[in-house]
C-alpha cells in the first residue's frame, strides 16, 4: 500500500458550509483519513487559496490531517499546486484515492489530471460532494466512461484488508462503527 495515497481536496469551511450534506461528507472524509492512517496509506490534502478562503476544516485536521502534507493551490486541480506532482513521484504514488469538494470542479479536474499523468484513480463516492447534486451526478455519469473507479470508502478499505484475519481488521471494524 506504499504506492497509494489518499488526497483530501479542499475541505475548507468556506466550501463545506454551502454543501447540502456537509455533515455526512465530513464524517466520511474523517473515516477515510483514519482508515488510511491505520492501513499505512499516504495522506495528503489541498487547500484552495487558503489565505483568502481559510484553511481545512478543524474536525478533519483533528482526525489526522494536521500532521500530513498540505498543498496550497490557486488552480482547481491539485496537479497545479506547486510541488504536488514532484511529491507523488518522490513517494512513487501510483494510485490516488480522491475525496473532497467540489465534485464537479476541483475533484473532477484532479481526477482527470491524475489519469492524464497515468495514475490509477478511485473516487471515494461517499467522500465527495458539491453545492448542486445535479452537477455531481453529471460528473459521476461522465466518469463511467473513464478509467476512474467510483466506490464507497468502506468498499475500498475492506478490499485492502482482504480478510477478517488481517491484524488491522478489529481496529478497522471499530472505525466503521465509529463513523456509521
Amino acid at each position: 500500500m506504499e504506492d497509494i495515497a489518499l488526497i483530501i481536496v479542499d475541505v475548507q469551511d468556506t466550501f463545506l458550509n454551502v454543501i447540502p450534506r456537509r455533515k455526512e461528507v465530513l464524517n466520511r472524509c474523517c473515516f477515510a483519513v483514519e482508515a488510511s492512517m491505520l492501513l499505512g496509506i499516504q495522506l495528503i490534502y489541498t487547500e484552495q487559496s487558503p489565505y483568502n478562503l481559510g484553511g481545512t476544516n478543524s474536525v478533519l485536521m483533528d482526525a489526522g490531517l494536521a500532521n500530513t502534507q498540505c498543498f496550497q493551490k490557486k488552480t482547481f486541480s491539485a496537479f497545479g499546486a506547486p510541488g504536488f506532482t514532484d511529491f507523488l513521484k518522490e513517494k512513487d504514488i501510483k494510485h490516488l484515492l480522491i475525496a473532497g469538494l467540489e465534485t464537479s470542479i476541483c475533484v473532477y479536474q484532479t481526477i482527470m489530471d491524475a489519469m492524464h499523468h497515468g495514475l490509477d484513480v478511485t473516487m471515494l463516492s461517499d467522500c465527495v460532494a458539491g453545492r448542486r447534486d445535479e452537477d455531481s451526478y453529471a460528473v459521476v455519469a461522465s466518469l463511467q466512461h473513464s478509467d476512474c473507479h467510483r466506490l464507497p470508502s468502506e468498499t475500498v478499505f475492506y478490499s485492502m484488508l482482504h480478510t477478517s484475519e488481517d491484524p488491522a481488521f478489529k481496529q478497522f471494524n471499530n472505525l466503521v462503527k465509529k463513523y456509521s
